[in-house]
């Protein structure tokens, strides 16, 4: 089957919430034959970092942190949104800003800075629903350089992880993010 023959017409819609953190949608497509099926539920949200940091001694620097979608805490790595504060310059590319935004949120949540960053991959976050892309990097040789430094919305504890205590922990099902997993699988190859 060519690819024009899987492509889905936008037909309208409706934005059933729109603010600064989500555009949540109620669209209907036309399928090739004709055909229209509604309602998909799309949404849109920021863009962002996720860090694969290691320290000096090889320890894997995460987060642990209250995620309201499964109602638990989970471990995972410092990651955060693209905003206004990590846009620099007229013709950076998304690739630069989302290293600036690695860097503040690596800083912010641990306390930690790395001169050695690896841009890994980036990779739509969940392409059924959503529009927004996960910029994955790696940071070594990370040292600690300040206390965390967390927006008036964050509530998490910056922890160090041994690699094989890591991979008990994704193997287990313990370490709970989806595109964490796909950095870890990245940095570690």
């Amino acid at each position: 089957m060519k690819e024009e023959e899987l492509y889905c017409e936008e037909v309208h819609t409706e934005h059933i919430i729109q603010d600064q953190w989500i555009d949540f949608r109620k669209t209907a497509y036309r399928f090739p034959d004709g055909r229209i099926y509604e309602p998909y539920y799309t949404f849109s949200k920021r863009d962002y970092a996720v860090v694969v940091a290691t320290d000096g001694e090889g320890k894997v620097l995460c987060v642990r942190q209250f995620r309201p979608g499964i109602r638990a805490v989970t471990t995972e790595f410092p990651a955060g949104g693209i905003d206004q504060r990590d846009l620099r310059k007229p013709g950076t590319t998304p690739e630069e800003t989302a290293l600036l935004a690695a860097k503040r949120e690596l800083r912010e949540e641990t306390g930690y800075e790395s001169d050695e960053w690896t841009h890994l991959l980036t990779v739509p976050s969940q392409a059924t629903i959503s529009d927004n892309y996960a910029y994955l990097f790696s940071a070594k040789g990370c040292r600690r350089v300040q206390e965390q430094q967390l927006d008036e919305m964050e509530l998490l504890r910056s922890i160090r992880v041994a690699p094989e205590e890591l991979e008990k922990m994704i193997q287990k099902g313990e370490f709970q993010q989806a595109v964490h997993i796909l950095a870890w699988l990245l940095a570690t190859k």
